[in-house]
């Protein structure tokens, strides 16, 4: 098989890329190591920034974010028992949008195969070889083992994927951090405690409270990064999640049916190699962001514009300039969401027992919340900053 474009990953990254791809009239095919049904279904981040709304809603599948998402102006903090909301549409306009990602990604994918566009699930690649002239992929799939051609490979296979492997080792260039925490997350069918999502900094660590819909939260506890999912009971949960919520000026948190339980590390990594010839990487496979902030959906989203605008240019002029300056494009955009999430995840965690490690984070928060200045500043990445635009290319 050949094909213009291989795309590994049916993610958010490879699914909107291919869609911005079909759009221009550029072949691809996408390779996906897993089912549909657990793409469509794995619980995954739910806070869509404006530009990536507006972008759904220009490629034609933004009829689900119509009829099911939340929208948001902003979010709630709490902190000494009392709430804050920071309004950020009042300030710099634009909305954050409540809609699953794999609600999101089943509405790429009904776009994909009613499109009657290749879509390969449970193949996963074995290798890719890359040369001047193209690439050349192995992929095990249920029938058999298939070789696919293509003049180029964007890998959106996520952090531990095969395309970020595949990079020359004495070309990498790396920036990593690792917190000593991690989220345990639960789905729980509870009436959300706040009309837009809440961070609760507390001596014991964050809480964290958002929803999927009127009837489901989403929360989350702040836990050692150790830590054995099988040691947290529901009840245990809940009293957590209560104690660190407590306020002086909201109901008392709901309880409710838990159907879902996880764990998520929180790191920060940049991999700044975001190409190597006929390859380039996209979304977790590039970069991963603490869940603080809910970036890592809008970066995939962002790096896919970049890459279908380069790419559309190649094959429009024959010239390769913009997909040479590919990673120089998106990195900026990368690392301003990197130090929002840092920021947000060291001001409103507990990681130290360093009693001056909260009053210092106190002070920020109390600028927050007393300075429009300071919340216009946040607003605009929380809200989502531009995609980076074809004119932003070399000329």
């Amino acid at each position: 098989m050949h094909t213009q474009v291989a795309i590994i990953g049916a993610g958010p990254a490879g699914l909107t890329l291919a869609a911005l791809l079909h759009r221009q009239g550029i072949s691809s095919i996408v390779l996906e190591r897993h089912d549909r049904t657990y793409i469509e279904t794995r619980t995954r981040a739910g806070i869509l920034e404006q530009p990536t709304v507006d972008l759904m809603h220009e490629i034609g599948v933004g009829d689900g974010i119509t009829r099911e998402g939340m929208v948001h102006n902003g979010f709630y903090v709490r902190f000494d028992r009392t709430t804050h909301h920071l309004d950020f549409t009042r300030l710099v306009g634009g909305h954050a949008t409540v809609y699953p990602q794999q609600k999101l990604v089943a509405d790429l994918v009904a776009d994909r195969v009613g499109g009657g566009e290749p879509l390969l699930f449970e193949a996963s690649v074995r290798s890719i070889d890359t040369t001047t002239d193209g690439a050349r992929l192995q992929v095990q799939t249920p029938e058999g083992l298939l070789e696919i051609t293509a003049d180029f490979v964007a890998g959106c296979d996520g952090f531990h994927g095969v395309s970020r492997a595949h990079l020359p080792a004495d070309s990498v260039r790396e920036f990593e951090r690792t917190y000593p925490v991690a989220w345990l997350g639960i789905l729980a069918h509870t009436t959300p405690t706040t009309p837009e999502g809440m961070y609760c900094a507390h001596e014991n660590g964050i809480s964290v409270h958002s929803m999927r819909g009127p009837n489901i939260t989403r929360q989350y506890l702040q836990v050692p990064a150790d830590t054995d999912l099988g040691d947290w009971s529901d009840e245990r949960i809940w009293d957590e999640l209560t104690l660190r919520s407590a306020s002086d000026d909201f109901p008392v948190l709901e309880r409710g049916e838990i159907f879902d339980k996880s764990l998520a590390p929180l790191r920060s990594y940049v991999c700044e190699t975001m190409q190597h010839g006929r390859l380039f990487l996209l979304g977790d496979a590039a970069h991963i962001v603490p869940p603080t902030g809910a970036k890592g959906l809008n970066l995939a989203v962002s790096d896919a514009v970049t890459l279908s605008y380069a790419l559309g240019a190649f094959y429009l002029t024959g010239g390769s300039e913009h997909l040479d300056a590919y990673s120089s494009t998106c990195l900026p955009r990368i690392w301003k969401a990197q130090h929002f999430s840092a920021v947000l995840t060291e001001t409103l965690h507990s990681l130290s027992a360093d009693p001056l490690d909260w009053q210092l984070r106190r002070a920020r928060l109390t600028r927050w919340v007393e300075s429009e200045h300071e919340q216009s500043a946040l607003g605009e990445v929380y809200l989502g900053l531009p995609f980076p635009s074809p004119w932003q290319y070399p000329a």
